[in-house]
């Protein structure tokens, strides 16, 4: 049984990295699909920032989920906030009053989980010997 359980951990390590490196290389050949539709136009504004600070966060996720092999909670997180602020900043003028203040919940809400989840980091450490 033993042996199983070894060459099904294998399997799904090469499978997760092989996942990772799609990832990684999709989300590269965006920001750079990107960057070329912003030089192609001679015009960078502030969504097309946010949209590649999304893919860097990304990318910095993929990196820490592959040297630590955990994914940090708050990541996620934080790419959910600069997505919800690069769709105010795109479609604000197209807004009601109501959807405006409903993302602005959202993100506010999002930001207290992230504090939450980092005092919790903070004032209750996981140990390696609490497996």
């Amino acid at each position: 049984m033993s042996k199983f359980r070894l060459v099904g951990h294998t399997t799904l390590t090469w499978t997760q990295d092989i996942g990772l490196l799609i990832i990684s290389i999709f989300t590269i050949v965006a920001m750079g699909e990107e960057i070329y539709a912003m030089i192609s136009h001679r015009h960078i504004a502030l969504p097309d920032l946010l949209l590649l600070f999304i893919y860097l966060e990304v990318l910095a996720m993929v990196a820490i989920y592959l040297e630590s092999g955990k994914l940090p909670v708050r990541m996620p997180l934080y790419i959910a906030i600069v997505a919800l602020a690069r769709y105010l900043v795109l479609d604000i003028k197209n807004l009601d009053n109501l959807r405006i203040l409903l993302v602005a919940t959202a993100v506010l809400l999002i930001a207290i989980a992230v504090l939450v989840i980092r005092f919790g980091q903070l004032r209750f450490p996981y140990n390696e010997k609490d497996k």
